[in-house]
């Protein structure tokens, strides 16, 4: 349920942030779309906040002061009066306001580790509800704003953020184990830091796959209209197709990595981000649409559930680290595939362009591959 809410307010707002900077604060276009940009905080904001929980074996605590920055962050926006706000606000405040969902997700984790028997496609069950967040914020989003207006769509995002807060209560889950001066994150040695090189470079890899969504949903849309003249209907179904397909692999992907090897599934899965923007890139019809959506769709429901679990694997002694570093690595993702995407459409144009995620989607696909044959994780 909280994590349901907090996908069902950040994404109310993720669309429209361009807009309310546009239509509120007259920001020119060009200033507005460097707004993405603050993300890149984000990062640098985890990590610090995931040291400082395995040092302390805080957990829920974090996430509540996370959830109440974002209240605070988004609540200021909503009464921003001068451009410069929004921009500062995201990078200061709600770039540590991110941590919150890292922090679920390693309370998580420390629960399960204590569960004899414990199955981790609860992982999967949780990921689906903040899936199923994002596929309803957005149309929530912009009914708001198209009935009550920007701000008031902005001051719903902030709600939510502090409504998240309620499903878990007082709860208070300990860490798995107490942490050691040997393997604290804030004492680092040489070793936890070679110990970190494995989930950097994994992380780096998840960044490859999904930079290529912020260059689909760039351009997909625009190419489906002005070049392949799709009714709106069916540009709507080939959007909407993704998640759906998404939510159905979701609770079957920790029982099909059990059989196939995580790290396998894995690189299988980025092969299939190959296919499917190939598809974007030479099959111009609504066929070809509907087949690289549903492909991006198995991508998801594989790269989204066992994601954080990999990550976790890599940083056994660091858990919050390491749940911190990945959940944060989608503010890098958006940023290479905004500036790839800018500069790809001006070189290769329509859709060609989509060939660039289909090359990052194999980079990171040989990535892993050497991961798996070096036996990184084991299943």
């Amino acid at each position: 349920m909280a994590l349901f809410i907090s996908g069902l307010g950040t994404s109310a707002a993720a669309p429209q942030i361009v807009l309310f900077l546009v239509r509120e604060m007259g920001a020119p276009l060009h200033v507005a779309g460097l707004y993405y940009l603050t993300s890149i905080a984000a990062p640098v904001a985890g990590f610090m906040v995931g040291r400082y929980s395995d040092r302390t074996g805080i957990r829920l605590g974090l996430f509540r002061i996370c959830a109440l920055l974002g209240f605070v962050g988004w609540a200021a926006i909503a009464q921003s009066n001068a451009l410069w706000m929004p921009f500062l606000i995201s990078a200061a405040i709600l770039s540590l306001a991110g941590a919150a969902t890292s922090q679920v997700f390693t309370a998580v984790h420390d629960e399960l580790s204590r569960q004899p028997g414990a199955n981790e496609s609860v992982v999967g069950i949780i990921r689906m509800a903040l899936t199923a967040g994002w596929i309803v914020g957005p149309v929530l989003g912009a009914w708001l704003a198209a009935q009550c207006g920007l701000r008031a769509m902005i001051w719903m995002t902030a709600i939510c953020w502090l409504l998240q807060i309620i499903p878990l209560g007082t709860l208070s889950v300990p860490p798995a184990r107490k942490p050691t001066t040997q393997d604290t994150p804030g004492q680092q040695s040489p070793g936890r830091e070679i110990e970190m090189v494995p989930l950097l470079a994994f992380t780096g890899l998840f960044v490859l796959v999904y930079a290529g969504e912020p260059i689909k949903y760039g351009f997909l849309l625009l190419y489906m209209e002005e070049t392949l003249k799709l009714e709106p209907a069916v540009r709507g179904a080939v959007i909407g197709i993704q998640p759906f397909i998404e939510l159905m692999i979701m609770p079957l992907s920790v029982v099909i990595a059990r059989k196939v090897g995580t790290l396998r599934l894995m690189w299988l899965a980025a092969g299939l981000g190959i296919c499917a923007n190939l598809c974007f890139a030479f099959w111009a019809s609504a066929a070809g649409m509907f087949a690289g959506q549903i492909l991006m769709g198995g991508v998801w429901g594989v790269f989204m559930v066992l994601g954080i679990i990999v990550a976790q694997r890599l940083l056994p002694g660091a858990v919050a680290t390491a749940s911190a570093i990945f959940m944060s690595s989608t503010a890098l993702s958006s940023a290479l595939g905004g500036v790839a995407g800018g500069l790809g459409v001006d070189a290769l144009g329509l859709p060609h362009v989509f060939v660039l995620p289909a090359v990052f989607a194999g980079v990171a696909a040989v990535g892993l591959i050497a991961m798996d044959k070096a036996g990184m994780i084991r299943d």
